[in-house]
């Protein structure tokens, strides 16, 4: 929890990931994984692309490679350790265990329901993959909802901004005052 509070300098996705419990999705890999071959491309990478994929809305896999090369400098700072191209996603994807990724998400869905006990919320974490946020939201104590740090996070992934500043619903509030020396483009 420290590089959610602290002004610890890392990009707004990793603080994401690093509120995730790793040594749980290792788990999941050796329960479905036996080969003890070493993966150039891990499954923590290409869980790491699909969580970045889903929180900036990426729309295919073209889109996700292009979105992460583009930014490829940042790629060990986002957590990504293997090469990223569509066909490596591709066959990782069709071809990998996808009750590794079901079984973590149970887990994080569980632990978040757990935290929004007393919370209507926490009733539509069922029909959720956004569990590394709800999450995060709780242990923070933002006030916006999920829909809002979504929306935000969407656009800052590659900041460095604090979480707990990013998502602070009063410095994100727009200013609303109205200036007499204001121009308006249309006027009705």
């Amino acid at each position: 929890m420290i590089s959610l509070l602290s002004g610890e300098r890392k990009l707004v996705f990793a603080q994401l990931m690093s509120q995730l419990q790793l040594p749980e999705f290792h788990k999941c890999v050796k329960r479905y994984d036996k080969s003890k071959e070493r993966l150039t491309f891990s499954y923590l990478d290409q869980f790491l692309c699909m969580a970045f994929a889903q929180l900036t809305y990426r729309e295919s896999l073209r889109d996700v490679e292009g979105c992460l090369r583009a930014h490829k400098a940042k790629l060990y700072h986002l957590g990504i350790r293997g090469g990223i191209a569509r066909s490596t996603l591709a066959d990782a994807n069709e071809n990998r265990d996808w009750r590794i990724f079901q079984d973590f998400a149970l887990h994080l869905i569980k632990i978040t329901r757990a935290l929004y006990a007393d919370d209507r919320f926490g009733v539509d974490l069922d029909n959720t993959v956004y569990a590394l946020v709800a999450l995060v939201k709780k242990q923070l104590k933002i006030e916006s909802s999920l829909y809002t740090i979504l929306q935000i996070l969407s656009l800052s992934i590659y900041e460095k901004t604090p979480l707990n500043q990013l998502l602070n619903e009063k410095e994100n509030a727009i200013q609303t005052d109205e200036s007499p020396n204001q121009l308006y483009l249309l006027d009705f």
